[in-house]
């Protein structure tokens, strides 16, 4: 044992946060991140609040405002929060919700019989995490306020005329602050999306989403009558294929005070896009009721399918994957003392919710199929098609393993691998072009990056099936190099690098490269991304020097820094800005200080904050249908208008 330090550990060392410091020391334990994702998450805490109104029956119009200080208003049309000093605490009842962590109406009082936010540190987080918060609460023809600097109270609670005629209702106004948030700028799409989402999980309130910053002013109401039908069909609308029968398919059940609703609709696409909800809360790590959805809809088809003949007694049960081909589903489930995983609610946990959704969908598909066997024909003949793909799949498997093509062993010709052999400390870049992979293996430090120059044009498997996937010539190079499988065969303990790194030109092109390999990765080895292992390498834009040829050479990689570039070389006809046209242009010093060397290049890491953001993404832009990709392009070209292309 080490003595040779006197520091003294005894009982003045043990720490006991009061209030909401505690939220302040460890913002994650609450809000999962402080990244941009823990930014948004606060407003859903907020927003999530007043839903809970709206299922108890008191709310039909929350007003959700982007502020041009990148405040948020959060207002709604409910009862407010009562206003009289809390018969315990005794202070305001509000100064109770939002200063005490674990109060609110939801802990079986009969303030809410459903609710999502239940563990009642929702307002309170949100204060404790803001740089202010201002709440105005009108209550029973009273409306009172205060204020709060970074969970502090700072203006006392106090009553204050009544404004536009209001008599009830609750406007929160909150900035996220900035000592605890990477960053704190709001993205209008990440908001637009959620509040879509519970417009259409809650059918008939209507949701005011205005963004006031001056740059990007505008305004949005979503109001869905339909609910999730109408959910099902906005996906189906933005999707690239085909559906596969005309109408949605819709089934609800209740038992005691639970609620289950299942929308779905099949179209002709390869993959699957199931969202689940628990009391509006997206349950993005599925749960009881997502895995209830599934066992009943295997059940039902493998069922449909013996009954009608297409399955012979001989052949095997269709597989979960194989009857959700194409599959496209909302389920949301409503029920008292929802048990979630975390306070981020990513993950429900219910035993008997299984039990309802798992007999909705036995008992109302079944019935559903009986009277409506065209669209159940065509449903089992699209999942019989999925099992035979997943058979010639895992026989390509297996003639390219007994080729050695997946063999760890075997690895591709143009690989140019590293001295090291640890993934924790190495790392490989994934090149276009032969060019390029040239001056990135002159360039490279040998001890630890490897080099892999892109064989042809990268197969988008978006259009694809998992068997084309392991015979494709584009990609086996990189399965096999990577050395940890792909589809049903991946297993990230074989993966023999920690670093895999997308190196693309910064052109159109590029761009292309990027996208249809972040497709691979996101359909076939997902977990590549979701454990952090992917990136984009961030090449620089121009090279700025004098012409004279005195001086320094300086890398730019925005047009922004550029232009500052310019300014600090004197300006004027002497300077020279050279765009890059491909990374083939550079020679390997120039490529390893700008791009490749860990003290000075800069990595983008693909993160899986929004799965399904990206799914949508994907199909959308390495599908068939060119209309949406069209709009699409239409509507980002704001971002690409300097682009020298």
């Amino acid at each position: 044992m080490d003595n040779t330090t006197n520091q003294v550990y005894d009982e003045s060392q043990i720490q006991v946060l009061e209030g909401l410091d505690a939220v302040r020391k460890r913002p994650g334990m609450y809000i999962g991140t402080t990244s941009i994702g823990g930014l948004h998450h606060l407003v859903y805490e907020i927003v999530d609040n007043s839903i809970d109104e709206a299922l108890a029956g008191y709310c039909d119009l929350i007003k959700v405002v982007i502020n041009p200080d990148n405040s948020i208003t959060v207002e709604d049309n409910g009862r407010g929060i009562p206003s009289a000093i809390h018969p315990k605490q005794g202070i305001p009842t509000p100064e109770v919700v939002y200063t005490i962590l674990h109060a609110g109406g939801k802990f079986g009082g009969g303030g809410y019989k459903i609710a999502g936010g239940l563990h009642g540190v929702g307002a309170s987080v949100v204060n404790a995490l803001s740089e202010w918060v201002e709440l105005d609460d009108t209550y029973e023809g009273h409306r009172f306020t205060v204020r709060f600097e970074k969970g502090k109270k700072v203006r006392e609670f106090v009553e204050v005329p009544l404004e536009d005629g209001r008599e009830h209702g609750v406007r929160v106004t909150f900035k996220p602050d900035p000592e605890i948030f990477e960053e704190t700028v709001f993205v209008y799409e990440t908001l637009q999306k959620r509040m879509r989402e519970q417009a259409f999980l809650n059918a008939g309130i209507r949701i005011l989403l205005i963004d006031d910053r001056e740059e990007t002013r505008r305004e949005e109401e979503f109001y869905y009558e339909g609910g999730i039908k109408t959910f099902v069909s906005y996906l189906l609308e933005k999707d690239k294929h085909e559906k596969l029968h005309e109408d949605v398919i819709y089934m609800k059940a209740e038992k005691g005070s639970s609620i289950a609703e299942v929308a779905l609709q099949y179209n002709t696409k390869s993959s699957e896009e199931i969202l689940s909800f628990a009391n509006n809360m997206h349950t993005v790590e599925g749960g009881t009721h997502e895995t209830g959805f599934k066992a009943g809809l295997t059940k039902v088809i493998n069922d449909y399918a013996r009954k009608c003949g297409a399955l012979k007694e001989k052949d095997e049960n269709l597989e979960g994957k194989d009857v959700r081909e194409g599959l496209v589903a909302i389920i949301s489930v409503k029920l008292e003392d929802a048990q979630f995983e975390s306070q981020t609610k990513a993950k429900l946990g219910n035993s008997d919710i299984r039990t309802l959704v798992e007999n909705t969908i036995n008992v109302k598909l079944s019935e559903f199929f009986e009277e409506n066997p065209a669209v159940a024909k065509v449903i089992v003949e699209k999942a019989i098609l999925a099992a035979k793909a997943r058979e010639a799949a895992r026989r390509a498997r297996e003639d390219v393993k007994r080729k050695g093509a997946l063999e760890s062993s075997s690895l591709p010709g143009k690989l140019r691998d590293c001295n090291e052999r640890g993934a924790e400390f190495t790392e490989i870049y994934l090149v276009e072009g032969d060019s390029a992979g040239g001056s990135a293996t002159q360039g490279r430090n040998s001890r630890f990056q490897a080099i892999l120059p892109l064989r042809g044009k990268v197969l988008n498997v978006e259009k694809s099936n998992s068997s084309k996937v392991h015979n494709n010539e584009s990609l086996i190079p990189i399965i096999q190099a990577l050395g940890c499988g792909v589809g049903d065969t991946f297993d990230i303990s074989r993966l023999r690098y920690g670093k895999i790194i997308i190196m693309a030109d910064a052109d159109v092109d590029g761009s292309h490269i990027r996208i249809l390999l972040l497709t691979f990765f996101f359909r076939h080895m997902k977990q590549l991304i979701e454990d952090g292992h992917v990136f984009l390498a961030q090449p620089p834009l121009y090279k700025v020097k004098r012409k004279t040829g005195k001086g320094p050479e300086l890398y730019a990689f925005s047009d922004a820094e550029r232009d500052k570039y310019i300014e600090e070389l004197g300006g004027g006809a002497n300077i020279e800005a050279s765009r890059y046209k491909g990374l083939g242009e550079m020679n390997p010093e120039q490529l390893w200080e700008t791009t490749m060397d860990p003290e000075r290049r800069t990595l983008l890491r693909v993160t899986m904050e929004d799965a399904a953001a990206c799914d949508e993404t994907f199909s959308l832009l390495m599908g068939d249908k060119v209309e949406p990709r069209r709009v699409f392009i239409e509507e980002n070209a704001k971002f690409a208008e300097n682009l020298d292309i």
